[in-house]
């Protein structure tokens, strides 16, 4: 990530539950911003959330962020993308029903990785069936990591307009996703501009933070690099954070969403994956450095002042009543910590999901 560290986390409004927070400090040629609220905050931290209610946990926040986007004037007219199946966990759909955004129609993309010898060469289009509307605002929701799959299908859209020679006025997106999409959507939009030089841009919605992925198999020796999110790296809500550090175990899950899809449609797979994630750790508690792991899943190495843990987090901006007070239970969150075992935290973790959801064990 480029300039990183020039980067703010700004207020931008704080309505019906919803904290919204802007990107600045750095020139970007888009808009991105961080919501939270408490459905979402609710998701993010317990994996025991599945199914429907997956979907459902988006609605509030998507919907307060869309209203503000239309008083802005940004969005008027829409056309939804949706990238299978990733898409069917974002209710873009409702939540333009609830703000009176007209929505003119859906496409539909599904694309696929190519294997040859057991190794990836790309991508493709496997289904495709869109619907041009010219001018207009494209939406999509997409989990955002690599975000090899979002490149391919933006591109497949804007050649299919560019063919039919119209455009598009700007690009909404809502994700729960990571700082490589800030890269990757400041390099589209200067490609893109280059054939639609009015093209206004991506606006993009971040829930509860931009995540980074690892790029190892972290501390524990079980992250999956370029999949599993964290915080290191990124930018978190303050309400997010918060509401993390207010209870045990969240912190330590193996990812901030583990697989989107999974925990709507094949929650038996989300299941085995969350306790494989206990089990191992359980197993590998004697051999684990647990205040590097706590270092690692607070993403900075403790103990930090408190002006060295702002400029970290990019909190700046933020009210110092707030920060000064998040710093302080920051702070007790990791004195707790001391009091507490790797092996009793991830012996209770596999008590309370086993408890919680074990109709889907098998």
């Amino acid at each position: 990530m480029n300039n990183w560290d020039n980067v703010r986390l700004v207020p931008e409004f704080n309505e019906q539950g919803v904290a919204c927070y802007r990107l600045d400090g750095e020139d970007y040629v888009n808009e991105y911003y961080i919501t939270s609220e408490a459905e979402t905050r609710k998701l993010l931290n317990t994996p025991e959330v599945v199914g429907y209610e997956v979907y459902n946990c988006l609605i509030p926040s998507t919907c307060q962020m869309l209203y503000y986007l239309k008083e802005q004037k940004k969005v008027t007219t829409a056309n939804i993308l949706s990238i299978l199946r990733g898409a069917l966990n974002y209710p873009l759909e409702e939540a333009c029903y609830k703000e009176h955004i007209r929505v003119h129609d859906i496409s539909f993309l599904s694309s696929e990785r190519v294997f040859a010898e057991d190794e990836m060469t790309g991508l493709e289009i496997k289904y495709s069936k869109l619907t041009m509307v010219p001018d207009s605002t494209l939406m999509i929701g997409d989990i955002i990591a690599s975000g090899e799959t979002l490149i391919h299908c933006l591109r497949y859209v804007t050649d299919f307009y560019r063919e039919h020679g119209t455009k598009l006025r700007n690009i909404i997106i809502f994700t729960i996703g990571g700082t490589k999409g800030i890269d990757i959507l400041e390099n589209l939009t200067k490609e893109i501009r280059e054939f639609w030089p009015e093209f206004e841009g991506f606006i993009t919605v971040f829930y509860e933070g931009i995540f980074a992925t690892y790029q190892d198999k972290g501390v524990s020796g079980i992250n999956l690099p370029d999949v599993d999110f964290y915080w290191k790296g990124g930018i978190v809500a303050p309400e997010f954070r918060r509401e993390t550090l207010s209870m045990c175990s969240p912190l330590f899950e193996k990812c901030i969403i583990y697989d989107g899809g999974a925990r709507r449609y094949e929650i038996h797979e989300h299941v085995e994956e969350v306790l494989k994630f206990w089990e191992g750790i359980l197993e590998r508690a004697d051999k684990i450095d647990f205040k590097e792991l706590l270092d690692e899943k607070l993403g900075y190495p403790t103990p930090i002042s408190y002006e060295e843990w702002l400029a970290h987090n990019h909190y700046q901006e933020i009210r110092p009543a707030d920060t000064k007070w998040l710093y302080r239970q920051e702070q007790g969150y990791i004195e707790s910590m001391k009091n507490i075992t790797l092996k009793e935290l991830a012996e209770q973790r596999i008590g309370e999901f086993r408890s919680a959801l074990r109709k889907y064990i098998l």
